[in-house]
């Protein structure tokens, strides 16, 4: 069973403390469906979806929907006999006809989600058609997801999210064919509906109209339901109008944040699609953040005591990647998802400094070597919203760009985004086009760099050899950089240091052995080859960090065994490691191997300590460990050696001195 199986598990892991950012990078982003291979997608008969008129009414008493929609086409194929469409399984569907009102005969398949239509007269090519769809249900939220495990649809007493994963209308093409859409979305008196592009609203009695027209071919496909007034926020020139609930206290802040994060984004992608936003709120359960055109959506969970800035760069870039420009087909993925992710680390640097960004860079890269096929210009293979869809989209695709960026210069680089959106504005783009364009503002020719990164896998580990000669001038250094990869060309740095200055030169590697000769003035003393780790590549301690994040993917779905296999061979490459001994003992505590888990927290605390929590977490989870087998007096000893590290990462020194009073009370599974 791959990983992305085991996803559909659901299980929810409880560590001894909260997940990395790392970890959990994948769960910002945008959800897709978790249930179409990529090979029934394209045998399916091809159209072009542009236009949809919903009409709909939400009744947040009996938590239903009853819709209307006229679907626009036009057939791309020749021919076409039958159509399928995704369409939620708690929709029931009374009719479908053309626009002549003649019955298409449909049928459901509940195991994918999918609504086939069946053409008595097939669909000539390039000749649009009219389908009209007329459909109910209960969408209270506990139904199963389209996307498993996670709610993109909800209505419940006092407010309603409807959003376009949840496939609440006939979708095509998911994430691929951009539409326009008119929405009249009928709610009882009192609430308000949020939804993207122009709005109109028309009381009606004991009932209100709100209708949206959105004009430009994007994913409109989201509205929100609330029954609160706003908090309005204006935040260097942006204004957002909040509709949080639990969050509530949060509202002022988080509007702040978004006028300085947009704010820094127009510098990189030009103006933003839409000038002013409405956030809301969801519910547990929901994905902790999705984007609309003008629309964000925040789970409960997201709005904490400190903005999530992490996530609302991350979502805010979405109002141009995805919305705006967006992928040419789901091959194309890595482009969105990418550039979220690498909005995220640029944000994180402007406000941070390149510390900030080295951290950064090193996370993503970990996460991106995870996974080792397919290759990015393939995304379409992968199976949505899984470790690894995340891990080669949005972690891979960041450290794309982070490579380019480097390779081509910073200014060229954003040069690069800003022709980018002006260019495929309200359009889908693909790898090609992107690459044209960095050649284009570079002057570089990059074809091996898209080959290496886009089109082939694997990544370098590279082996310095080199030797110094004192010439009049000072000295000259012949040596030579051999790397695994046959087909592998890209600049890198090289640090010289010297017994004074050091000296960076950019040497062309080119296939598996690339010579290389530097002047310097001042004595080498040492070689570093890409000191500042801007290349995606493989050394030892990657390797080891690389292993313990498998292993920690395995163990979030609860493949305990499997997470234990990948630990081990990051104590194969490091037996010093604290953090592969923090793992291994984390899960033997959680199978309730109490000895085991002690002996292994032992070897974290002797071990490298690095990252330096492992320390303090090392010393609370031994305190628990003796306070479960009644040793009362070492418990409390480990919890004051907890507290003495003054290390509170994750709360650590509150749960020390909680446990340092009462004694901690052994967690018993519930039947």
């Amino acid at each position: 069973m791959s990983t992305s199986g085991r996803v559909r598990k659901q299980w929810q892991r409880r560590w001894a403390y909260p997940i990395l950012p790392a970890a959990i990078a994948g769960i910002l982003m945008l959800a897709g469906p978790a249930f179409v291979p990529a090979q029934e997608r394209d045998r399916r008969a091809k159209v072009d979806v542009d236009k949809y008129v919903i009409d709909a009414e939400i009744n947040p008493a009996t938590q239903t929907l009853s819709a209307k929609v006229q679907m626009r086409l036009t057939p791309l194929d020749d021919r076409i006999s039958g159509l399928v469409f995704e369409l939620n399984n708690a929709l029931n569907v009374s009719q479908v006809t053309d626009e002549s009102g003649h019955q298409v005969p449909t049928s459901r398949s509940q195991q994918d989600y999918t609504l086939h239509l069946s053409f008595n007269d097939p669909l000539p090519k390039g000749k649009p058609a009219v389908l009209n769809f007329q459909y109910d249900g209960r969408l209270s939220g506990t139904e199963e997801s389209p996307v498993y495990g996670i709610k993109f649809a909800s209505i419940q007493n006092d407010y309603a999210y409807l959003l376009y994963p949840a496939r609440w209308f006939p979708v095509n093409d998911f994430q691929a064919d951009r539409f326009t859409a008119e929405y009249h979305i009928t709610v009882p008196d009192g609430y308000r509906v949020l939804g993207s592009g122009l709005d109109k609203k028309e009381p009606g009695g004991a009932k209100t109209l709100y209708t949206y027209t959105f004009n430009q071919p994007s994913f409109p496909g989201s509205i929100g339901v609330v029954k609160s007034d706003p908090v309005r926020v204006v935040s260097q020139g942006v204004t957002s109008d909040l509709f949080f609930r639990s969050g509530a206290p949060m509202a002022k802040e988080y509007g702040e944040e978004i006028g300085k994060i947009l704010t820094y984004e127009t510098t990189l992608f030009g103006l933003a699609p839409s000038a002013n936003l409405a956030v809301m709120e969801t519910e547990d359960g929901a994905a902790n953040g999705y984007a609309a055109p003008g629309l964000i959506f925040l789970s409960p969970k997201s709005i904490s005591k400190q903005v999530n800035v992490r996530l609302l760069a991350n979502q805010l870039s979405r109002q141009w990647w995805g919305n705006f420009v967006g992928a040419a087909t789901r091959n194309h993925i890595w482009i969105v998802n990418g550039m979220a992710r690498y909005t995220e680390m640029l944000y994180l640097e402007n406000t941070g400094g390149p510390s900030a960004m080295e951290n950064e860079t090193r996370d993503v890269y970990i996460e991106a070597l995870t996974v080792e096929n397919p290759p990015l210009i393939q995304a379409s293979r992968l199976e949505d919203y899984s470790p690894e869809y995340w891990a080669a989209t949005a972690a891979k695709g960041a450290a794309v760009f982070n490579m380019l960026r480097n390779v081509i210069g910073n200014d060229n680089f954003v040069k690069m985004l800003k022709i980018v959106t002006d260019q495929y504005a309200w359009k889908g783009i693909s790898t090609d086009q992107l690459h044209k364009v960095a050649e284009q503002v570079s002057g570089q020719n990059l074809q091996a760099f898209f080959i290496q990164w886009i089109e082939s896998t694997g990544a370098p580990e590279f082996k310095l050899e080199y030797t110094v000669f004192r010439t009049q001038k000072g000295f000259r250094v012949m040596g030579k950089i051999a790397q695994d990869l046959d087909t592998f060309r890209m600049p890198v740095d090289v640090k010289i240091e010297t017994e004074g200055n050091p000296e960076q030169k950019r040497v062309d590697v080119v296939g598996t052995a690339s010579e290389f000769v530097i002047e310097t003035f001042g004595k080498p003393k040492r070689l570093v080859i890409d000191p500042e780790n801007k290349v995606l590549r493989y050394n030892d301690q990657m390797r080891v960090l690389v292993a313990i994040r498998k292993g920690e993917q395995f163990a979030e779905v609860g493949e305990f065994g499997e997470a234990l296999k990948e630990y081990q061979k990051a104590l194969d490459v490091s037996r010093n490691s604290s953090l592969a001994h923090y793992r291994v003992a984390e899960i033997f505590f959680l199978q309730n191997n109490y000895q085991s888990a002690a002996n292994e927290f032992r070897e974290a605390l002797n071990g490298d300590l690095d990252p330096k929590w492992t320390e303090v977490w090392a010393h609370i989870n031994l305190g628990k460990i003796f306070d479960i087998t009644s040793q009362r007096e070492r418990a409390v000893n480990e919890y004051n050696l907890a507290l003495r590290t003054k290390d509170n990462t994750q709360g650590a020194l509150e749960e020390a001195a909680k446990y340092a009073k009462e004694p901690y009370q052994r967690q018993r599974a519930s039947n």
